[in-house]
């Protein structure tokens, strides 16, 4: 058997490949940022009306925040079947539950019509929402990742990471328009289901994107050399360090992100009582800018490894919350739009420079089970408390200060990652251990002769 590293695939398969890995994430995030702009910005008055207008929003996120929790929940039941069973139908079946829950949440009737139901219906759309999302990362990622060069692996695995800011982009996009078409009154009673009902559109339009994909040629060689597995209890016996370093890694990203999206809505909207379409403007500028900070985040590790980048990336998210978060009071529409764009710019380029690296924590019998158990935790304190913690944190001080303290703190955890993994990014994904398997040299008999490659 042949023991050389696995060839490239062709040009057109990588090409779809990265068509149908982009579309996919880029529906999913759409719905699951959806519902995080949707609550900072209506759902207080449609589904929490009782409530003063912090704690509606207050209410309203920890629905939001209920997705969260549930995608570690989802990356674990995802992982572990796409582990065991490939990672093409997870990531259809995916996109069919997350859009279901979407369309489910366009068409909730609202507190007013039947009470106490209605949030309760909220948070259970929510919570296969966040199933949904856990499984849909780590399958469209690693797919990416799997296929390509390992010389440019950190930017093949950048763009499904890119259906992040294009979802939200499309997402407050399609609020803005909206928000600009009706009135107020009319956004809140009705306008809002809109774009949760577009849902079934992009669906349907990912899942044929998806259709002509081929399965990862390193799953079906891992599943062809061990073919009874159990990935999950393989993980959590065996790979609980990286499980740790991938979640630790992400915490800050999250946090990042969140923090210069998601808790800014809010913070313009209740505290600097500027117009909605200042904040979603803002972001829909930024995501745009966010994309291309991805793709060459992920590029630039290429060349200059992960770890370093990575954590000096770290280091200057944590200068600019301190120095921007301040600016954002005056609420100008340009000084908005530049504080939100130099945060989610920088965050493009730290999210773009971790990508590959979660896959490259793991072998490939266990790779979509144990990056997205670490990636998902993440999400939980950076991702779903990050706004709560700063609402909670902008009622007591009535000041960004505090907020930039927690968003340091979860910066330090990421760097403090980084520092205990080494670098990672010359591994092979065939075998992240080093030496060879059975597993690389299932993949270059099965390749045979070198053909034209993605490099």
């Amino acid at each position: 058997m042949s023991t050389s590293t696995p060839t490239p695939p062709p040009r057109s398969r990588m090409a779809k490949v990265l068509a149908a890995s982009v579309a996919g994430t880029t529906i999913e995030f759409y719905d699951f940022f959806l519902y995080g702009t949707a609550a900072a910005l209506v759902f207080n008055k449609v589904f929490f009306p009782s409530s003063d207008p912090l704690t509606g929003i207050l209410l309203a996120l920890v629905t939001y925040a209920v997705g969260f929790l549930a995608r570690p929940l989802g990356g674990i039941l995802f992982g572990h079947f796409g582990d065991r069973y490939g990672r093409k139908p997870m990531l259809a079946f995916s996109l069919l539950l997350m859009g279901g829950a979407t369309v489910c949440i366009g068409l909730i009737p609202s507190y007013a019509s039947i009470g106490a139901l209605a949030p309760v219906l909220l948070t259970l759309c929510r919570l296969v929402q966040g199933v949904a999302l856990g499984g849909e990362w780590g399958g469209a990622v690693l797919l990416v990742a799997e296929y390509g060069s390992r010389e440019r692996r950190g930017f093949w695995s950048s763009w499904p990471q890119a259906g992040g800011p294009l979802g939200n982009m499309l997402s407050t996009a399609v609020l803005a328009l909206l928000g600009l078409g009706i009135t107020n009154s009319e956004f809140v009673e009705w306008g809002w289901r809109i774009p949760f009902l577009l849902s079934a559109v992009l669906v349907i339009l990912g899942l044929w994107l998806r259709r002509s994909v081929e399965e990862s040629p390193l799953f079906v060689a891992a599943r062809e050399a061990a073919p009874e597995r159990a990935p999950l209890t393989t993980v959590l016996r065996e790979h609980r360090r990286p499980v740790a370093i991938a979640a630790l890694a992400a915490l800050g990203e999250k946090a990042t992100y969140y923090t210069f999206s998601i808790f800014l809505l809010s913070y313009l909207a209740e505290q600097v009582k500027a117009p909605k379409s200042v904040g979603l403007t803002a972001i829909t500028i930024a995501s745009a800018f966010q994309v291309v900070a991805m793709l060459a985040g992920g590029a630039f590790t290429d060349r200059f490894g992960r770890r370093v980048p990575s954590i000096v990336l770290a280091c200057v998210i944590g200068v600019w919350a301190f120095v921007g978060l301040p600016f954002v009071d005056s609420g100008a529409p340009v000084t908005v739009t530049v504080v939100v764009t130099v945060g989610l710019v920088l965050h493009g380029l730290l999210c773009g420079a971790q990508a590959a690296f979660f896959a490259e924590l793991f072998p490939s019998a266990v790779r979509y089970t144990g990056a997205s158990l670490g990636y998902q935790l993440a999400t939980v304190l950076g991702g779903s408390l990050a706004p709560i913690i700063g609402i909670a944190l902008l009622g007591r001080y009535g000041s960004t200060t505090p907020v930039a303290c927690f968003l340091l703190f979860t910066l330090l955890c990421t760097i403090g990652a980084f520092w205990w993994a080494g670098e990672t990014h010359r591994r092979d994904l065939a075998d992240p251990g080093g030496g060879v398997t059975a597993v690389r040299e299932r993949v270059a008999d099965r390749q045979g002769s070198p053909s034209e490659g993605v490099e």
